[in-house]
């Protein structure tokens, strides 16, 4: 029954019953006697009371729905609101979980269509750096290779640095060419992917130790690309943010699928709201089906655990 039909009926019942009685046994005379007027209030404390009750028992159901869209995150989908209530409180509910379904589709799709595409745009830079940049600074160390042999001696040492700082320009193009597009991720898989990545990061101070078996499940090349970017973003946030010097990266098979765990020993979240590397991570997690959680360390530090399910565990 509608909460509109609930509160009527209720006062009518309410008047025909004081009607009966005034037209029956009950009367108001003038004055109205002690006993007269007690029976009036008893009657209009008793419909308020009723009034009050159905009230609150109708609009329950749209306080639990205020209290689900005020916490609603469409990055950790399938929180529903219940459906109860009176039926316009009935079609609400259904209304904002269809549109619920709807939003978390939706983003779902844009999500993987803007990821893939800057997936395909990182893999261009990267080749570009990499055949571009990458051989024009290979021509000038060459060239300079050649020009230090024939320069007078009190400019050798001018050349000799030239070459030192050519030499680590094209390392560091080539590093953030390999992070852009990880080539040993295509070429030799995501257990040596997972380690190089851990000893690129072990530097200024920070320690990765990695445990990453060979025996692992087949997965997709989707699910490997996002184990492989939620292990890096983890371990960039630990070495930009955490305050650490210890950091682990752990890949094993579970009961229902395949684990990543990224621990490290800083100082942990605290109160502070999630950023966007955590939310990236948390969109490429829903790609794939797989969950993702940060928690804080055993002791001290930040655990984020990347659960991939076996359903997308398929072999390539």
């Amino acid at each position: 029954m509608s909460l509109f039909w609930r509160i009527f009926s209720l006062n009518a019942v309410g008047l025909i019953a004081a009607a009966a009685l005034l037209l029956g046994p009950v009367t108001v005379s003038t004055p109205v006697l002690p006993g007269e007027a007690l029976a009036v209030v008893a009657g209009l404390a008793a419909l308020l009371a009723a009034n009050a009750l159905v009230l609150r028992i109708g609009l329950a159901p749209l306080q639990r729905l205020g209290r689900a869209m005020a916490t609603a995150d469409l990055l950790r989908p399938g929180a529903r609101a219940l459906v109860a209530g009176p039926a316009e409180t009935a079609a609400l509910i259904t209304t904002y979980n269809t549109m619920l379904d709807r939003l978390e589709n939706e983003r779902a799709t844009g999500a993987a269509r803007a990821l893939s595409a800057q997936e395909r745009e990182r893999h261009r830079v990267a080749r570009e750096l990499h055949d571009e940049v990458g051989q024009t600074l290979t021509a000038v160390l060459l060239q300079l290779k050649r020009v230090a042999d024939w320069v007078p001696e009190e400019l050798r040492e001018e050349v000799g640095q030239a070459q030192e700082a050519t030499r680590a320009g094209l390392d560091e193009i080539r590093r953030i060419a390999r992070r852009l597009r990880p080539g040993v991720l295509d070429e030799l898989g995501l257990p040596s992917a997972l380690r190089s990545l851990a000893a690129e990061f072990t530097t200024h101070g920070l320690t990765v130790r990695h445990h990453v078996p060979g025996d692992l499940p087949r997965l997709t090349e989707e699910s490997e690309l996002v184990v492989y970017r939620v292990a890096q973003e983890g371990l960039t946030n630990t070495a930009r943010h955490a305050a650490a010097d210890r950091a682990e990266v752990r890949l094993r098979p579970v009961t229902d699928g395949v684990e990543l765990l990224v621990r490290d020993n800083g100082k942990g979240l605290g109160g502070a709201p999630e950023g966007s590397g955590i939310s990236g991570m948390r969109e490429r997690a829903l790609l794939v089906g797989a969950a993702l959680s940060v928690e804080p360390a055993p002791g001290r530090g930040t655990d984020i655990r990347l659960r991939i399910p076996a359903a997308t565990g398929k072999s390539r």
